[in-house]
């Protein structure tokens, strides 16, 4: 028996045990024979990959990540490192895993190289302090850079599925991710197969085959976030699957904190916005387009709050479905959700697994290649609704940096649907460390988005319409919508910036544009001392 590791972003709980056996194959998950004769240990599995091994895993957010093989890979690394031998690993992933992927790969130091997102605690310490070299990049992206080989060519697929059938297909569990292409890339496969995902996952999958690199790209079929345009399975070389394992363990379930005033006073502020637009005549009534969402208690207050503003039959094409946007559902407010992932707290998946076949009607899983594309969130309209760290008074936007060196997370999809969105919204609380660092900030440290990407930033306190608007006229929107205890401040510094006799388009006064990140640094909050 293999005990799973808990980890990750906010609190995990609920993990089942994670059995990794070939004593007795489970022939209602393995139904091919020739899958069934690679049946082996977690640990005869992982003891195939060799030091240097570039590797694609399965997982995003939380979810379909492998649950045996990466505990016995950590347990590999560090007898060997106790043997005085180098074992290290290059991770490719959809997105991020959990504590029981990259955190305990981390933490036995097997990771060379990391790539494209990661919440792990203890992996951002090591990718922070330099001892993992680490690759931001948009989460559409990957996968074509890697075929393309602007990447380390992939030695192997670690993939999570739900199931095998009798012709060989593989049954995706609840992410999809990069998972199409690792398949094909890699030279050899190492499946997982956890009879803990449920069986009736299959059918919700919308696999598209036809995705080819330049000069031979087609266009994407896919009109609308309710079409499926290609198979309910992946497919795999048999010649190139040298294992498969047997699992039983669940996905991260992280709980989210209780919806608090400030998240849903963003709520609310999102839904104002929108009525603005639906009167001026820019969204269809009562139907919007169709809507991103990123991850987490913010956005998941955005959505409580698109039930209470009366909507019904809405369509999500985003990266995560999570608790709120199943709720949804559930209400009727959303009629179908496209993603590559389930993100769930614990009684929520209850609540997904007891009414399965109910959702199965509701949600489309893709490949993200497909849930980020850019061409199609630009063709269909998808409103994006996304998370930030802070924003300058001019609209430019960091996702990423914590005072402007140190990763938090990465850009993750942010970036795909800001540029590429209808409308881009970015979602804040106003303040953070109680009220020590602002949200809008004199100039950004570290800028993932620029102001020619931001169209409307939302805080407790309001929203700020920043299309059509000079740098000025957005600098005066934002201002307003920041924190009480920072506007004057704001204030005071666009007011000398603009009054310099070379302002500019854009006014600054240059050695002060970072100085509210330094007095952090060096007092432990933004806001000005009496002295000063």
């Amino acid at each position: 028996m293999i005990a799973a590791s808990i980890g990750g972003v906010g609190e995990s709980v609920g993990y089942d045990e994670v059995v990794s056996t070939n004593e007795a194959i489970n022939t209602d998950r393995i139904r091919n024979e020739a899958f069934r004769s690679k049946v082996v240990s977690a640990d005869e599995a992982a003891a195939l990959i060799h030091d240097g091994a570039s590797i694609g895993f399965s997982g995003f957010v939380g979810a379909g990540y492998p649950k045996a093989i990466p505990d016995s890979l950590a347990k590999h690394a560090a007898a060997a490192h106790e043997r005085g031998e180098h074992f290290q690993v290059n991770v490719y992933t959809g997105a991020s895993t959990d504590h029981a992927l990259d955190g305990i790969l981390a933490e036995s130091e097997a990771i060379a190289f990391r790539t494209p997102f990661s919440t792990d605690g203890s992996l951002r310490k090591q990718i922070n302090n330099g001892s993992v070299r680490y690759i931001d990049t948009h989460l559409s992206h990957l996968a074509q850079q890697v075929e393309e080989g602007f990447f380390d060519h992939l030695d192997f697929a670690v993939i999570e599925v739900s199931g095998i059938d009798e012709d060989g297909h593989l049954i995706p569990s609840t992410s999809l991710g990069n998972n199409k292409t690792w398949l094909e890339q890699a030279d050899k496969v190492i499946l997982e197969v956890n009879e803990w995902q449920p069986e009736q996952l299959n059918g919700i999958h919308d696999v598209y085959y036809s995705v080819d690199v330049p000069p031979h790209r087609k266009p994407i079929p896919l009109v609308g976030a309710t079409d499926r345009i290609g198979v309910p399975y992946l497919e795999v070389d048999l010649d190139k699957v040298v294992a498969v394992v047997e699992t039983g363990g669940g996905d991260r379930n992280t709980k989210f904190t209780p919806l608090d005033e400030v998240s849903k006073a963003i709520g609310d502020n999102v839904v104002k916005f929108f009525k603005q637009e639906e009167e001026a005549g820019r969204l269809p009534k009562g139907k919007l387009l169709p809507l991103q969402s990123g991850i987490g208690n913010v956005a998941n207050a955005v959505l409580a709050g698109l039930e209470t503003g009366g909507y019904k039959g809405l369509e999500c094409f985003s990266e995560v479905i999570q608790d709120g946007m199943l709720g949804l559902i559930k209400s009727g407010t959303v009629e179908v959700a496209s993603a590559t992932a389930l993100s769930l707290s614990p009684d929520v998946i209850d609540e997904f697994r007891e009414n399965i076949d109910f959702y199965n009607k509701h949600i489309i899983l893709r490949p993200q290649e497909i849930s980020n594309n850019p061409e199609l969130i630009r063709r269909i309209g998808v409103v994006a609704m996304n998370g930030m760290l802070e924003a300058d008074i001019y609209g430019n936007v960091n996702s990423t940096h914590v005072m402007g060196t140190k990763m938090m997370n990465g850009i993750g999809g942010s970036g795909d649907f800001a540029r590429n969105g209808y409308i881009s919204i970015f979602l804040s609380p106003s303040v953070a460390k109680n009220g020590d660092i602002s949200a809008i900030v004199p100039f950004v440290s570290h800028v993932d988005h620029t102001e020619h990407d931001t169209q409307v930033i939302v805080t407790e306190y309001g929203f700020a319409d920043l299309r059509g608007k000079t740098p000025r006229e957005r600098a005066q929107a934002l201002i307003a919508i920041a924190h009480p205890s920072y506007r004057a401040q704001l204030q005071d510094y666009f007011d000398r910036a603009n009054a310099q006799p070379n302002a500019g388009q854009t006014p600054h006064i240059l050695p002060e544009a970072l100085s509210w990140h330094q007095r952090f640094l060096d007092t432990g909050s933004m806001l000005q001392g009496e002295a000063e």
